[in-house]
């Protein structure tokens, strides 16, 4: 039941906010993009300045950049990567939140779970999904998004033709590890946004349910969209900074070891960009994730609802054949 209503939770979660993912996966990526730009090429001091003034972009709103990918590269380049998304968001979802449901079923006492215990669940969850399922996906997702070509002109063929291929060539020319660029800060943010994304959701949750005590069993579609979105707006808000050094670090292929890719990625932001780079992409982020999290958990507790309706009637009409079955044969 986990998996079918996470599986149908998922893709109608990627279908609907994806295009926002796409959006913020480049604007974190524009500022590496200026200063790669060959600066040392300038002739003279006077070239050199101009030449510093074209490596900083102009800033532009989530809006801009995605009227931007429209006009040049077509509509459908928002939606680049989706094939890794889907693909991996059927097992994602069954993982976080089954689980959930066991890391907290262990760390409650007496049927009762405490914000506390939903926190740390949400943590494993978090990174359960993240060795498993994320890290890989993440990777494929983000090289397909930072390609460059138009979708609508069929000579432009990229070096990443869609989720599997993108996979093969990497393992290919990087080696299976490659998948797994960035593992250990996936885990730092799927860990923290699932652990804030839970502990808000339980407790708003609870809170809804104090107070309506005339719902008994499941509270209304539009409640469950808001509480979702209210708690799944909470995780980007608090680990933006490691998001931003996450894509950098997917996006390009490095023989550096992972702490010195964090550490000079880093360095590299604050120097070339300033802190305030950190944060390139929340609102696109907030927009997508929160939304995300609204469509997730309305859809989930309504097809988990119907699943266990479903079982609970099947159940309950195999016990009536089987008691209609024992009285036959008394009788006989």
């Amino acid at each position: 039941m986990h998996l079918f209503s996470g599986g149908v939770a998922g893709c109608c979660e990627a279908l609907t906010c994806h295009p926002l993912d796409t959006i913020k996966v480049r604007l974190q990526l524009r500022g590496e993009r200026a200063v790669r730009r060959p600066l040392a090429a300038a002739a003279s001091a006077a070239a050199g300045a101009v030449a510093d003034a074209a490596a900083k972009p102009k800033r532009q709103t989530f809006i801009g950049v995605g009227v931007q990918i429209v006009q040049k590269e077509g509509f459908l380049s928002l939606y680049k990567g989706l094939g890794a998304v889907v693909t991996g968001i059927v097992p994602k979802m069954a993982i976080r939140f089954s689980s959930f449901e066991y890391y907290k079923e262990l760390l409650s006492k007496d049927g009762k779970s405490s914000s506390a215990n939903n926190f740390i669940a949400g943590l494993g969850a978090g990174a359960t999904e993240s060795v498993l399922v994320v890290t890989p996906m993440d990777v494929i997702k983000i090289r397909l998004q930072a390609q460059r070509h138009s979708m609508t002109d069929p000579l432009d063929i990229p070096k990443y033709r869609n989720a599997a291929h993108c996979a093969y060539v990497m393992i290919r020319e990087e080696g299976f590890g490659s998948l797994y660029k960035g593992v250990t800060l996936t885990i730092l943010r799927q860990g923290t946004n699932q652990a804030a994304n839970f502990t808000a959701y339980e407790l708003l949750k609870r809170k809804a349910y104090e107070m309506q005590p005339d719902i008994k069993d499941h509270l209304p579609p539009w409640q469950t969209a808001m509480i979702g979105f209210i708690s799944g707006a909470c995780g980007p808000l608090f680990n933006a900074p490691l998001d931003t050094i996450k894509t950098r670090i997917q996006k390009n292929p490095s023989s550096e070891r992972g702490w010195t890719r964090f550490v000079n990625i880093s360095k590299s932001i604050i120097k070339n960009e300033g802190y305030a780079a950190f944060y390139k992409g929340i609102t696109p982020r907030v927009l997508r994730v929160a939304p995300g999290q609204a469509v997730t958990f309305m859809v989930y507790e309504r097809v988990y609802s119907w699943v266990s309706d479903l079982s609970q009637s099947l159940r309950v009409e195999e016990m009536d054949k089987a008691g209609l079955s024992s009285t036959e044969q008394n009788e006989n």
